[in-house]
């Protein structure tokens, strides 16, 4: 494990990453998704993707990087732009998972994986949007002792600054984002993921002018188990399509 650190919006932010194939020229930088960190996605792709030189990072605020301010994704991404140049990144291809797939968004690659990524915004349903209403009447009544019944599961652990973090990034749409993305992306995704659901991916791969989708058995964490094809069809993109 290696740390950088970057400065930004006058705080600093001590980023955890690991380097793979490092004499490489080609580079894959692999995002994780909320509330996990860079050890899932090593574990799933490491022994794949020889022919590139391999980026694992803890986003801010998760694994072993540090976060002391509340975020937006674009906040993550510019964090992210300044770490790349620190350590010489090139954008080449940037894979991301769940949130992670919104910060890849946000960058900009020649090549853009998106594994059940979010940012396709969804009304909450009756019954938590009546949670949140009440938090918030009890919230003006100074009874905030009962913040832990309505606080989801993902959020219950946050330090201060997270939680205002997730609860900024689980409400942002990036339709938009998605529509003006100017290169090819690569979409996979679970047929079974509730987290961010298929419809998600088919809205994503008609909002994006060159993406093609691919499905697999499973959940939100279905590439664990296809990581070796979800390899093999980066590779295949990138050496052909782009002519490396």
């Amino acid at each position: 494990m290696a740390l950088k650190s970057v400065t930004y919006k006058g705080h600093t932010f001590d980023i955890s990453y690991e380097l793979m194939n490092p004499s490489e020229k080609t580079d894959i930088v692999i995002l994780h998704g909320w509330g996990s960190n860079k050890g899932l996605m090593k574990r799933s792709f490491s022994p794949f993707m020889k022919k590139f030189r391999h980026i694992y990072i803890d986003l801010p605020g998760f694994g072993n990087s540090t976060a002391s301010m509340a975020l937006t994704t674009q906040d993550v991404a510019n964090i992210m732009e300044l770490f790349f140049a620190l350590l010489g990144v090139n954008k080449d291809i940037i894979l991301g998972h769940s949130f992670g797939g919104k910060v890849a968004l946000l960058l900009e690659p020649k090549l853009l994986v998106l594994v059940a990524s979010a940012g396709i915004y969804t009304e909450k349903p009756l019954h938590v949007r009546g949670k949140i209403a009440l938090f918030k009447l009890l919230k003006l009544f100074g009874l905030t002792k009962f913040r832990s019944l309505f606080v989801a599961e993902d959020a219950k652990t946050l330090t201060p600054e997270m939680y205002e973090t997730f609860k900024t990034v689980v409400n942002e749409d990036m339709r938009k984002d998605f529509q003006n993305f100017p290169n090819k992306a690569l979409l996979f995704w679970g047929k079974e993921d509730s987290a961010t659901p298929l419809s998600s991916a088919q809205e994503i791969e008609q909002l994006v002018d060159d993406a093609t989708l691919k499905v697999y058995d499973g959940d939100h964490y279905f590439f664990m188990n296809h990581a070796q094809d979800i390899a093999k069809n980066i590779e295949n993109t990138f050496l052909n399509s782009l002519g490396k």
